[in-house]
């Protein structure tokens, strides 16, 4: 397999092809063909085929695809066959909503801490993630093994910390203040721009 060749729209579809093989599994479906599966995500069967090929051939003629076979290689090609330790840059609404929504732990991303800078929020346990000082972020990075960081504060200290969350170590940023951070390359960042996101929706109801 040659990553380099695989187009980011292939591996955002990804966790589209896992979360609906997941639900499949948990209706107690065996196997699937792509024209099946092409009609339940509204995906052309042919892209599909061509998606899924990228990485190995999954599937059997006149036999579809192994539905618990697939959402297992697909979970290890997005990563998922390990767990990875997340802390929550910010404790205001976005980042406690996040340290609350569940699915999360069940796809192994666990949120161990928490970091503001509100005294009335420090020392506090938000769904049962205790909220540190945010001073303190270097010396937990330091003491405790963490993979990924996600920025939920306002942008004007996003650039900051994502400095200072590259030099502790982290790899991967889940980045939801509004800014493009501009680190180095062997930190990972995946913006989420919410507003913008809501202004394409706008778009295409304009349209």
């Amino acid at each position: 397999m040659d990553e380099k060749r695989i187009s980011v729209a292939v591996i955002k579809r990804l966790p589209r092809y896992y979360r609906y093989l997941g639900d499949l599994l948990d209706n107690g479906q065996k196997r699937i063909s792509s024209s099946e599966l092409s009609k339940k995500m509204n995906v052309t069967a042919s892209q599909i085929r061509q998606d899924l090929n990228k990485f190995g051939c999954f599937g059997q003629q006149g036999y579809g695809y192994n539905v618990e076979l697939l959402h297992e290689e697909i979970g290890k090609i997005l990563g998922l066959d390990k767990a990875y330790n997340i802390i929550i840059v910010g404790a205001g609404n976005l980042g406690q909503a996040l340290a609350n929504y569940g699915n999360f732990k069940k796809r192994g991303f666990n949120f161990v801490a928490m970091f503001d800078i509100n005294p009335e929020l420090i020392g506090r346990e938000i769904h049962g993630v205790k909220v540190h000082d945010i001073s303190s972020i270097g010396a937990y990075l330091s003491a405790n093994e963490v993979d990924i960081a996600v920025l939920a504060l306002p942008k004007q200290n996003a650039a900051k910390i994502a400095d200072v969350l590259a030099e502790n170590g982290i790899k991967g940023i889940w980045n939801f203040s509004h800014i493009d951070l501009h680190l180095p390359k062997q930190v990972t960042v995946e913006n989420v721009h919410l507003t913008d996101s809501l202004m394409t929706l706008s778009y295409k109801l304009r349209k």
